[in-house]
């Protein structure tokens, strides 16, 4: 017999290459899928910093136009933390009324003089009394609460809920570092995760909703500890409701002083408010676990 012309087996078995053929297609759908998800994350960025600005200055004047002194606006809220999200949050702004006779006033004898005086600047725009702040509605579709805030020896307080009288002390800029630092321990993609489940839980019945704050709360709660970052921000968003659907059915402190848990309008541990939220989790957990395509994607952030 000729030692030419001999069979020899293929390199790849059929196995191996529907193997090798179905991770590329996995790849590829894991390419659309961040397409998509950058895509959405680029428009909830879109805030115009030019009109917000005009906006503020508009209501700066108003103010400011019957008082002695000036009063200085500070960004605060989503947009102090970089978890702004067009269309789903409002634009937060700390009134610091330093030297001015209103110093000496009682929370609703300030916010009282904030509606009148923007009322009367902004006759036919939508201006709303709260109990913390003054909300200003502008048809461009911009949000703007106005808090006022008194300055003392160790820091700055608010008004305080239900109460006609000014909170403790106040610390925001110490959440936003402790989001920040969470943040960039995980690659960035905490942030981005936020303001995705903030888009989803708009989209949640009024009772399964959760505020901006306790959000954020919960996200630092889910990646405080982690010990390497998220592959990607659909990994980072799965990891977020795995946790938080544990994490919520326990009160989480509030350090900034606002409060004294983020979390009090869900009632106790265990509440039967926080089990319905925490269902609502685990349902996402499952969908973002069985999504493979840009189809199952597009459902779960509708």
């Amino acid at each position: 017999m000729g030692s030419g012309g001999g069979w020899s087996a293929p390199s790849k078995t059929l196995k191996e290459l529907l193997e090798l053929e179905n991770q590329k297609k996995q790849k590829e759908n894991d390419r659309a899928i961040n397409d998509l998800l950058q895509s959405l994350l680029k428009e909830l960025n879109n805030r115009n910093s030019e009109q917000v600005q005009s906006h503020l200055k508009t209501l700066k004047g108003a103010i400011e136009k019957e008082i002695d002194g000036n009063v200085d606006l500070l960004f605060g809220g989503s947009v102090s933390k970089h978890t702004y999200t067009k269309g789903l949050s409002d634009i937060d702004m700390l009134v610091r009324l330093n030297n001015t006779h209103l110093i000496n006033a009682k929370p609703k004898e300030v916010l009282e003089y904030f509606a009148n005086q923007i009322q009367s600047r902004l006759p036919n725009t939508s201006v709303k009394q709260g109990e913390l702040a003054v909300t200003v509605k502008f048809s461009s579709g911009h949000e703007i609460q106005l808090l006022p805030s008194v300055k003392t020896s160790t820091g700055y307080k608010i008004a305080k809920p239900g109460k006609n009288e000014w909170s403790n002390v106040i610390k925001p800029k110490k959440f936003a570092e402790k989001l920040t630092k969470v943040n960039q321990s995980n690659g960035g993609k905490v942030i981005p995760v936020i303001k995705l489940y903030k888009m989803i839980n708009s989209q949640l019945p009024k009772q399964s909703r959760l505020s901006g704050y306790h959000i954020e709360s919960l996200a630092i709660e889910a990646f405080k500890n982690t010990r390497t970052y998220p592959k990607n921000i659909k990994d980072a968003l799965k990891t977020f409701c795995e946790k938080s659907q544990s994490r919520v059915l326990s009160p989480i402190k509030d350090n900034t002083g606002q409060s004294l848990h983020v979390d009090d309008y869900l009632g106790g541990r265990d509440s039967v408010r926080r089990q319905r939220v925490s269902h609502d989790f685990k349902m996402l957990h499952k969908k973002i676990s069985n999504a493979n395509s840009v189809s199952d994607w597009k459902d779960i952030i509708n």
